[in-house]
């Protein structure tokens, strides 16, 4: 037989959202301390793993500031304090962050999944640096619905080896060598080569070989565009285009420039030659890489604010969290109200 005695009683914190607003909503469980009358051993139960003490609402709203308006965890203590009377700490809301990195996880995976399957990928990278005075690298991955943001300790491309072994679309980058020995139809990035040849010719405005280089490549990107603009990225409209490249790229196969910098940019031409107007044919796949550029630039602003700050577990959490929240703004689902949903899939 057992004894009832007064025991122990915890807390749970959430909030409760309605039309009006936002409400806290706090629950308490109450767990009496049991005694066994035959060896008057006394004890409180285990506390069931399901009931968490803070809720997956208040998860949805801090991740949802946390991402979106870019708050910092210090600041969201302030924040659930004042506007909702809610004395938590920061380490509740870490705790929460990597709740949801842990929860949000399989859907990541699927969007990666999804990109890896698809007929176009863009990619990008760029720096971050992590607490200790470690630099790390976050690669953007994204199509034109769906973003996925992945941490790696290096700059280094050999993974993307093994993550794109059976991707058979167009991947669309930079000059970056990493992406060289990919085995896929590649489209580079004429926009960072136009900004370099202009860089150029502000350097060096009387090279001639330069000047002409910068003629004849702006005159058949405006041909290109101007078609663009009139009927989309279709093959069918673009593929006119396609002796006017070739010709161009012909004409810079012969023999070495005297100028040096237009020599260097001629050899840069000739090596991805079969790369720079891969868009003429395909339907859909860009001419530049803006669309990663884009993507990114979130992250570029977070990077500031946590420069040297953050631990690599927590960036990865942030990672899951921003790559959902720009998947949703490309399908124009709403992030908050997917948070609060609790699904792990992103509507189409």
């Amino acid at each position: 037989m057992l004894d009832y005695q007064e025991g122990k009683e915890k807390y749970a914190y959430d909030l409760r959202f309605s039309r009006g607003g936002i409400r806290r909503w706090v629950t308490k469980r109450r767990m009496p301390r049991h005694q066994c009358k035959s060896c008057n051993h006394a004890f409180i139960p285990v506390e069931p793993k399901s009931q968490q003490r803070l809720g997956h609402n208040l998860l949805a709203w801090a991740m949802h500031q946390h991402v979106i308006n870019r708050t910092s965890l210090a600041n969201l203590t302030m924040t659930a304090r004042e506007c909702f009377g809610l004395e938590l700490g920061e380490w509740d809301f870490q705790r929460l962050k990597s709740m949801a990195g842990k929860y949000y996880q399989e859907t990541y995976d699927k969007l990666l999944s999804e990109l890896v399957a698809g007929p176009l990928l863009h990619i990008d990278e760029t720096s971050v640096w992590l607490r200790g005075h470690v630099t790390g690298y976050v690669w953007v991955f994204t199509s034109m619905e769906s973003v996925v943001f992945m941490y790696r300790s290096t700059r280094e491309g050999d993974f993307l080896h093994d993550l794109l072994r059976t991707f058979t679309g167009v991947m669309v980058t930079d000059f970056y060598t990493a992406y060289d020995s990919i085995q896929c139809p590649q489209q580079k990035c004429l926009v960072h080569l136009m900004w370099d040849i202009n860089r150029a010719l502000l350097k060096h405005p009387f090279d001639e070989e330069l000047n002409e280089l910068g003629r004849t490549f702006g005159t058949l990107m405006r041909d290109v565009v101007g078609t663009i603009d009139r009927f989309g990225l279709k093959d069918r409209y673009l593929r006119k285009h396609r002796e006017q490249a070739s010709t161009w790229l012909r004409g810079l196969r012969g023999s070495p420039w005297k100028s040096v910098i237009a020599e260097k940019f001629r050899k840069r031409i000739v090596k991805y030659d079969d790369r720079l107007f891969t868009f003429l044919d395909y339907d859909g796949v860009p001419w530049n890489n803006n669309n990663a550029e884009n993507a990114i630039k979130p992250f570029a602003k977070y990077r500031r604010l946590v420069r040297g700050r953050i631990t690599e577990p927590g960036l990865r959490d942030y990672l899951v969290l921003l790559s959902i929240a720009h998947t949703c703004k490309y399908r124009s689902v709403s992030l908050l109200d997917f948070l609060l949903s609790g699904a792990q899939e992103i509507p189409d």
